[in-house]
């Protein structure tokens, strides 16, 4: 199997490696020329993490890249994804299977990725590779849990077979708008998660983490979704990556944002929350931990007194 990865970054190039490494499968690593990042990995098979086999190959011409394959895995900035594929078209993509191992939603249009795809390659088979793991717990070999979701089953199956190994254990998703929402949702919990770190508020996590399933089910439910998806691997099963872990950049943003550290990594967070308050809109969904986010980090409201005020709203059931 040829299987393209699109992304040098952390978790593109991991991608690329555990493809190789532990699939066995031959891959092409796209990077774009211009990037330092792509040519350090192509002149030293190494990201200071993870050193790349010889099944491994690098490409900076794009359209090489993805005619060779089976398979192409797209690992990019989610905000970026639309300008990316402006740069394909359907003829060099026909037949290939395509897997999105990103997350976020489109913050200009609030499209769910997938439907960004679509919009450009109506016709291919697609999927979502979403759920919890960091490249540092997977380097030393520690497995984790994740989820292939798709709007048809046999994509999922194949993309399962391909990619499946002891070091990831994968489930089937049945819910592709709520894995998606889900996954992209769970960068602004995880911002709010920082910023209750930088405010020596940490003891609030738990309560955070409860009643940012509840919204973000809520908001999934009445999308079209189902409910439970945010109490799956995608979004409640990746808070601990997201939440806790000193590897989230979401969490490190938020802890920094509060503190006035710069910040100089992709947050996905931050668009994401502009997203998400559109759809809420749209749907008539409250989504007050997505608010607050947003008034503290575009809003410049004091993170002390907006935090605060989530955990004194009026007195309701939880459920």
């Amino acid at each position: 199997m040829n299987v393209t990865v699109c992304g040098c970054g952390r978790w593109g190039s991991f991608l690329a490696w555990y493809t190789a490494e532990k699939c066995g499968h031959a891959v092409t690593l796209y990077g774009r020329e211009s990037s330092a990042r792509f040519q350090q990995l192509a002149q030293t098979r190494s990201n200071g993490m993870l050193t790349f086999p010889e099944s491994v190959r690098f490409s900076s011409d794009l359209h090489a890249a993805v005619q060779s394959a089976q398979t192409v895995v797209i690992s990019i900035g989610a905000q970026n994804l639309r300008s990316f594929l402006q740069e394909l078209s359907e003829a060099e993509c026909a037949g290939k299977t395509f897997v999105l191992c990103m997350k976020g939603i489109e913050a200009s249009t609030g499209l769910r990725l997938t439907q960004v795809v679509r919009t450009f390659l109506p016709n291919i088979d697609l999927a979502v590779w979403v759920g919890p793991g960091h490249v540092q717990d997977f380097q030393q070999g520690i497995p984790n849990c994740m989820v292939i979701d798709s709007d048809s089953d046999a994509v999922k199956r194949r993309v399962v077979k391909i990619f499946e190994s002891p070091l990831i254990r994968f489930y089937f998703g049945n819910d592709l708008l709520g894995n998606e929402v889900g996954a992209a949702a769970k960068n602004v919990i995880g911002i709010a998660a920082g910023m209750l770190d930088g405010l020596n508020k940490t003891a609030l996590k738990g309560a955070l983490m409860s009643r940012g399933t509840r919204e973000v089910g809520r908001l999934i439910k009445a999308m079209g979704g189902q409910e439970i998806t945010a109490y799956g691997l995608a979004h409640l099963g990746d808070y601990e990556a997201t939440v806790f872990s000193r590897y989230s950049h979401n969490r490190q943003f938020g802890e920094d944002f509060v503190r006035g550290v710069p910040y100089d990594k992709l947050a996905e967070g931050v668009p994401t929350v502009t997203a998400l308050l559109e759809l809420g809109e749209r749907c008539k969904v409250d989504l007050p931990i997505c608010k607050a986010v947003d008034a503290v980090i575009n809003g410049g409201q004091e993170p002390n007194q907006v935090l605060g005020s989530l955990f004194l709203r009026s007195i309701k059931r939880e459920f």
